[in-house]
């Protein structure tokens, strides 16, 4: 499907989105909600700032654009067409009923399945990391400015993230390992504020396995319009999700994708 950019929804209606969820999220907020498991045999939390916000992004989504589809993590998909929003309302709920503020609001729309758009908003700190179809974007209490990934090639000069390496199982965390040793620094910890950091020129590579597709929808357009790259290890798109790698570079990632498949 060819989309003219007049089709796709503006900036302006992605801060309405995030104004919305951010009106559920940060109220409960270090505050002593109740947190329910959605998986009997681990820990999935989900807590109602959850569901609070994934309601509001889909009561403004269906009020301006009733024909778009949508898939969110608490309430599911709904209609069909070429046209879908991704909502993940807290991607990072471990961090947020910690109270670290490393969580955040993610918001995309895909188009044909390829993502176009999508917002990241973390309101605690009052940052906001977007990608409008042509450009990508950051924001918070100082100001605005384009998102630029920074140069990097080598894995010796960089810095690598992923949220915990117990996310990785058998042989993959041997060769998760094998980059880790490779790399200047890795950290932890950061899910999807690790992508908008990575966009942001301050992170050089983001390896994350088991991917749903509202864990990384809103990022891939953040990350692209800046300059980088996303796939999965197996170079593929990575809407649908799956075993996931952002890198800054062409050659960041394909030396990366070396040692990661071995």
């Amino acid at each position: 499907m060819s989309v003219d950019p007049g089709d796709l929804p503006t900036a302006d209606f992605l801060f309405r989105l995030a104004d919305a969820a951010d009106g559920e999220t940060l109220p409960r907020f270090r505050r002593a909600g109740a947190v329910d498991n959605k998986d009997a045999s681990a820990f999935d939390p989900v807590t109602e700032a959850d569901r609070a916000a994934e309601r509001a992004i889909r009561a403004l989504i269906e009020a301006e654009y009733p024909a778009h589809a949508v898939l969110g993590e608490e309430h599911g998909s709904t209609g069909e067409g070429p046209f879908r929003w991704v909502i993940d309302p807290i991607d990072g709920t471990r961090a947020f009923i910690s109270g670290i503020p490393v969580w955040g609001t993610l918001i995309g729309l895909t188009v044909d399945d390829r993502a176009r758009l999508g917002i990241m908003s973390q309101p605690f700190t009052g940052e906001r990391f977007w990608a409008d179809g042509n450009a990508s974007w950051r924001s918070d209490r100082t100001g605005s400015a384009e998102n630029r990934v920074r140069g990097t090639t080598a894995i010796a000069e960089a810095v690598v993230f992923t949220t915990t390496p117990r996310l990785f199982g058998g042989d993959m965390l041997r060769r998760f390992e094998a980059l880790e040793a490779k790399a200047r620094l890795t950290r932890f910890g950061t899910d999807c504020y690790a992508f908008a950091m990575l966009a942001a020129g301050q992170v050089d590579l983001v390896v994350e396995p088991g991917l749903k597709p509202y864990d990384i929808a809103a990022l891939i357009p953040i990350v692209e319009q800046a300059g980088g790259i996303v796939t999965t290890f197996e170079g593929a798109r990575a809407e649908d999700g799956g075993d996931v790698i952002a890198a800054a570079t062409p050659e960041l990632h394909a030396a990366a994708l070396d040692i990661l498949n071995g």
